[in-house]
C-alpha cells in the first residue's frame, strides 16, 4: 500500500502545487470544447463510459510503472474507494448529463460556480477548517467572477425562471462534488492519488457501462477519428492527469483551497472556445476573468495571507 507522505491538509500551496492545479483547471476549461465535440456523434452515457474505461486504464499502466502496480485494499479502502466512484464519477456524471436535457448549458454551468463556495463552506461547517474574512472575500470575489464569464455579463439572467427537475439535477451535482472531494481527502490519507484515482475510474466506468447498456447506448462504437481524439483527451488529459492532481491537491493543502481553482474552469473554457471555435470574448469576460484570478488568489492564500 502507498501511503502519502504529508497529512491532508498540511502543505502549504507551493509553485509546483500550484501549477499543477491551474493547468488541471486548464485541461477541465477544455473537457467542454472536447465534451461539446465528442456528443455531436456519441451518446452522453456512452462517451462518459469511454471516458473513464480510457482514464482507469491509462491510470493502472501508470500505477504499475511508478508504483509497481495498484495497491491490496482493504475492506474499509474498497468502500472508500467505491464511494468516490459512485459520488464524483457516476451520480455526477448522471445528474449533469440528464439536467443538461432540461437546461440551458448556461444554468448548468452554475454547477462550476458553486462547487468552490459549497466544498468550502462546508469544510467551514462539517470539519472545522478555518473561514478568515479574507478567504471570505476571495470565494465572493472567484463567483462573481465565475458567473459574469458564464452568463456574459448578465448573471441574473442565470436564476430566472422556475425551478425544474433541470436545476435539481444539477444541484446534485454540486453536492455529489463536494461529498468527491470530502472523500477524496480520506482516502489519500492512507494510498496514493493515483491508486485512489485509477480505482474510481474503473469502479465509476463500470457504474457508467451498466447505465449505458441499460439505456441502449453501449453498442459497438464506429466513431470518427475526431470523436476518438476528443475521447481520448477527456480521458487522458481531462481525467487521468486532472483528477490525480486535484485529488494530490486535496491531500496537501485542503479540500478548500484546491475546490478554489474551479473557479478557472469557466475562464480558461471561454478562451479555449476563443482560441479554437473562434468565439469572441466580451468586455465581461476579460472583467470576470480577473475576478475570477484575484478572488482564487484570496481563497488560496497567494494574496493577503502567508507567501507561496
Amino acid at each position: 500500500m502507498n501511503s502519502p507522505t504529508a497529512t491532508a491538509g498540511s502543505t502549504r500551496l507551493t509553485p509546483a502545487i500550484l501549477a499543477k492545479l491551474v493547468v488541471t483547471m486548464f485541461f477541465w476549461g477544455g473537457t467542454w470544447i472536447a465534451g461539446r465535440v465528442v456528443v455531436q456523434e456519441v451518446p452522453p452515457l456512452a462517451a462518459a463510459f469511454w471516458r473513464f474505461l480510457t482514464a482507469g486504464l491509462a491510470l493502472a499502466a501508470v500505477a504499475v510503472v511508478s508504483e509497481g502496480g495498484l495497491p491490496k485494499l482493504s475492506r474499509q479502502e474498497w468502500l472508500t474507494v467505491t464511494l468516490l466512484a459512485l459520488s464524483g464519477i457516476a451520480l455526477y456524471n448522471f445528474c449533469f448529463l440528464f439536467g443538461l436535457k432540461h437546461i440551458a448549458a448556461g444554468r448548468g454551468a452554475l454547477v462550476v460556480a458553486l462547487n468552490p463556495a459549497v466544498v468550502a463552506l462546508s469544510a467551514w461547517l462539517f470539519f472545522g477548517d478555518r473561514m478568515t474574512p479574507r478567504k471570505a472575500l476571495g470565494i465572493v470575489l472567484a463567483m462573481a467572477g465565475c458567473l459574469l464569464v458564464i452568463a456574459n455579463g448578465h448573471p441574473t439572467r442565470l436564476f430566472a425562471g422556475a425551478i425544474g427537475l433541470g436545476e435539481v439535477l444539477i444541484l446534485g451535482c454540486v453536492v455529489f462534488w463536494a461529498i468527491y472531494t470530502f472523500i477524496g481527502r480520506r482516502a489519500t490519507a492512507t494510498m496514493s492519488a493515483l491508486a485512489a484515482t485509477a480505482y474510481a475510474s474503473l469502479i465509476g466506468c463500470a457504474m457508467l457501462g451498466a447505465a449505458a447498456a441499460v439505456n441502449g447506448d453501449l453498442g459497438v462504437p464506429d466513431y470518427s477519428p475526431t470523436a476518438w481524439s476528443a475521447i481520448l483527451f477527456l480521458g487522458l488529459l481531462g481525467t487521468a492527469l486532472s483528477f490525480t492532481w486535484y485529488a494530490d491537491g486535496v491531500q496537501r493543502v485542503g479540500p478548500a483551497r484546491t475546490a478554489a481553482f474551479i473557479n478557472l474552469v469557466p475562464l480558461f473554457a471561454v478562451l479555449q472556445g476563443a482560441w479554437l471555435l473562434g468565439e469572441r470574448l466580451s468586455t465581461a469576460a476579460y472583467l470576470g476573468g480577473a475576478l475570477t484570478i484575484v478572488g482564487v488568489m484570496f481563497t488560496t492564500g497567494v494574496l493577503g495571507g502567508r507567501r507561496v
